[in-house]
């Protein structure tokens, strides 16, 4: 109907377009350290395993604050919450650039200072992805969300895409005012948080009952429609925030998360080292590294929207996982550069085409302060992954003098978030049941009612 594409139109136009941009500057002050690394490693006397702890030591961090951080958002309002995550973040994210002085401040050695760093801002930014999915979940229906969360996801990907090559001209920077390249990295693209951190309590929203840019009659019929949906979830089941945090399908799409996040991680710590061993330099490095993500920006926007239509989430789960392993598979045993290049561009398509579809699923079962608990829960336990995934790639490289057999190890991890999803009992009836009347949505696509 009418009145349900005006209000998702402009909804979608208010709010998506920030939250891309909010987490663009997230995801790359969270893996520039990839980068860094082309320096910053031999700068440190940073072996590959303490490059690789360093980098993953975030995630535990991480899983430990995700959760309390994700439930203080739902009481205090999403609005104040991530800005104060922003602002922190950015602080520690610019501090990385002073490893050195702080070193020698303190008397602890670099290594120790850079894991300490790492692990501070894992605390910062615990509570970010997850309290902006549960934000989405309170503004769009669930027949939007695949695509929605496709829209917003689509950040990570361009965060390389273009971030790589920033961060490969920002390398050349090397000696300006007596800093190193990799430490104008650090120091410049941990700016736009600090700046964004403010915007975000001017320009967000908390719930659509606030939204005072949406008309009278635009903003009573999403509340409607959005507690319609909460109701109907809660007379399946009513989840209490504990009940979520141990719920078997919570656990089971965590695990799916897991073998999802091994890949992303392990593989965007150790790419920029991967392609730069091709014999480039660090500005081409920057441009080849950006290949697989060109590839996955236009998988999340395109499978999402597939699922959407389809109202499908298990198979395109597992399709997408199954690329992504047979692809980082394939790159194991490839040298040929451009082969290799081919096979991670493959294998890109499948690691961001699987993400927003996942996060459609504990959407479909949660709602409300289980929601934040539940979606907190699968973020924080999944993104274990980010620790496992880069220290397993360090020391494998350190074993064997090689990429190979560590992506032979990434691709299983794949494989294992495979197997958890067919096993997950997913009702789709759930979505479809509270849909929307009108299969006509406001970007074009249509909706299908669930197949059994």
């Amino acid at each position: 109907m009418e009145l349900e594409a005006r209000t998702m139109k402009r909804v979608t136009v208010r709010l998506v377009p920030f939250l891309i941009l909010c987490y663009f500057i997230a995801y790359l002050d969270r893996v520039n350290v990839g980068f860094a690394a082309l320096q910053m490693n031999k700068a440190l006397g940073l072996s590959a395993s303490a490059f690789g702890f360093g980098a993953g030591i975030f995630f535990i961090a991480y899983f430990f604050f995700e959760v309390p951080s994700n439930l203080l958002l739902e009481k205090f309002g999403a609005r104040r919450w991530i800005a104060r995550i922003m602002f922190t973040w950015g602080i520690l994210a610019g501090a990385m650039a002073y490893i050195p002085d702080i070193a020698r401040f303190t008397g602890l050695s670099t290594a120790h200072v850079f894991y300490g760093l790492r692990i501070l801002l894992g605390v910062a930014e615990a509570g970010f992805f997850p309290g902006i999915i549960f934000l989405l979940t309170l503004w769009f229906p669930a027949a939007y969300r695949g695509r929605v969360v496709g829209y917003f996801m689509a950040a990570i990907p361009l965060s390389t895409v273009i971030g790589g090559p920033i961060s490969g001209a920002l390398l050349s920077m090397d000696g300006f005012a007596g800093l190193a390249g990799w430490q104008w990295v650090y120091l410049i693209e941990a700016a736009p948080a600090l700046v964004l951190a403010f915007a975000v309590l001017y320009y967000l929203t908390d719930k659509p009952a606030d939204a005072n840019w949406l008309a009278a009659d635009e903003r009573e019929w999403l509340v409607a429609r959005q507690k319609r949906e909460r109701e109907h979830r809660e007379a399946v089941h009513a989840f209490s925030v504990k009940e979520a945090l141990f719920n078997p399908r919570v656990l089971a799409v965590a695990l799916v998360y897991f073998g999802a996040n091994a890949t992303n991680y392990g593989l965007s710590f150790f790419l920029p080292q991967i392609v730069k061993a091709f014999g480039l330099t660090n500005l081409q490095t920057g441009f080849v590294t950006s290949l697989p993500y060109i590839v996955g920006v236009i998988s999340m926007v395109f499978w999402g929207r597939h699922s959407d239509r389809k109202l499908e989430r298990k198979r395109h789960v597992a399709l997408a996982l199954l690329v992504a392993a047979g692809g980082i598979a394939a790159a194991a045993g490839l040298d040929n550069p451009v082969q290799k290049m081919i096979a991670l561009s493959i294998a890109g398509f499948g690691i961001f085409g699987c993400l927003p579809v996942i996060w459609t699923l504990p959407a479909s079962f949660l709602s409300g302060a289980a929601a934040a608990g539940g979606i907190a829960a699968i973020n924080s336990l999944g993104n274990l992954a980010g620790f496992f995934g880069p220290y397993a790639m360090g020391w494998i490289k350190d074993s064997t003098g090689g990429f190979g057999a560590g992506l032979l190890c990434l691709s299983g991890a794949g494989l294992v978030g495979v197997a958890a999803v067919l096993l997950l009992h997913h009702d789709a009836s759930l979505e479809a049941s509270s849909g929307s009347t009108d299969p006509e949505m406001p970007d074009g696509t249509r909706t299908q009612a669930a197949r059994p």
